[in-house]
């Protein structure tokens, strides 16, 4: 038998050794090559990570509640508001790629808009001390229970979609409207007032005033369908009540006239229209379908559907829509004040006009 010389020989053992260490090279090779096309595969997903917390990622959270049903729909499930938030969305995460990591985190993460408007009032409000995942979860603990504002936060975001022009689509409603953000954020207040959670409820209305500059007492009454148009300057007092579908202007005040206790604030009806900076003091009922024009200081009852002006505001006039709040047409033209004119002179000759 030939015999390899000692130099050139190799003992079974190295031999067995070597071929051991190039399998477990080949192995680790195909491992590896096979997580690396398992994590391209989910890299857009997973690099969101290192811009966003986990808990806005839809990691770990639980199933929602059914939504409560919209106008005719005849599925609870079915949510056309925010259908149309996810499309608009995806949308403009195609169009400013920029915004893509903002969008998917702010909406797209999200499985209802309860959860999505969460967290995009949270991360608003959040200070060095309140912490926007200690936000997240009081909003939406408050809202996947509480039917009535499901209801209203998607009426709301209807009012402003329709009647603000500025307002491009639901998306943006929901994103960027400080009117909007306060008046949702109001709404969670006002739920925890009536728990009994007074203290927290006040901390929400200061961080809406430092944040919003808009002071709502979580106390006051607030109906659904409502248009805070800027928000900027509105103060709304404890015992102030706000029909449904009621469109309020920058700088409103809903206010009383001095320290009286108990119910001391302004009723305003259903489709009222409020001008910028009008000022409404006292226990006073605003009718339903009136228009305050903007500056007006208002101390008296306003009859509905009358127009008022001026400081003291009296009636120069009424107004046709059964809701003024919804056309939003709360300017004069020329034909407007020739009549105003015509009335107001007939009406002091016969003493009957400008007596309110």
């Amino acid at each position: 038998m030939a015999c390899l010389s000692d130099d050139s020989c190799f003992s079974l053992s190295d031999m067995l050794s070597t071929h051991t260490l190039l399998s477990k090279e080949e192995e680790e090779e195909e491992e590896e090559e096979s997580s690396n096309n398992t994590l391209d595969s989910k890299f857009m997903g997973l690099r969101l990570e290192k811009v966003f917390p986990v808990y806005a990622m839809g990691f770990s959270k639980p199933d929602p509640p059914p939504i409560v049903p919209l106008l005719n729909s005849d599925s609870a499930s079915d949510d056309p508001i925010w259908d149309a938030v996810r499309q608009e969305a995806k949308l403009e995460a195609e169009k400013e790629p920029i915004l893509s990591s903002f969008l998917y985190a702010s909406i797209l993460a999200h499985d209802c808009l309860e959860q999505a408007l969460g967290f995009v009032i949270a991360n608003r409000l959040q200070s060095p001390t309140l912490l926007a995942t200690q936000l997240m979860d009081i909003f939406c603990k408050i809202m996947m229970d509480d039917q009535a504002i499901q209801h209203s936060i998607r009426l709301d975001v209807q009012a402003f979609k329709d009647r603000d022009p500025s307002c491009l689509s639901y998306c943006s409603a929901l994103l960027y409207l400080k009117g909007y953000h306060s008046l949702q954020t109001y709404r969670v207040a006002h739920a925890l007032w009536n728990q009994g959670r007074k203290v927290l409820a006040l901390a929400l209305q200061s961080r809406i005033s430092e944040v919003f500059g808009v002071d709502i007492h979580p106390a006051a009454k607030i109906g659904e369908g409502i248009l805070l148009d800027h928000g900027t300057g509105l103060v709304v007092g404890e015992t102030a009540v706000i029909g449904n579908r009621v469109s309020l202007m920058q700088g409103v005040t809903l206010g009383g006239t001095g320290k009286e206790i108990g119910d001391r604030h302004p009723k305003v009806g259903q489709g009222a229209l409020i001008g910028a900076s009008a000022t409404i003091l006292g226990n006073i009922e605003i009718g339903e379908g009136a228009m305050i024009a903007a500056g007006s200081l208002v101390l008296k009852n306003v009859t509905p559907h009358s127009m008022v002006a001026g400081i003291p505001a009296k009636v120069i006039g009424y107004v046709d829509e059964q809701d003024p709040s919804l056309t939003m047409k709360h300017d004069a033209n020329k034909e407007f004040f020739e009549h105003v004119a015509v009335s107001c002179m007939e009406g002091r000759s016969s003493g009957a006009f400008g007596t309110e």
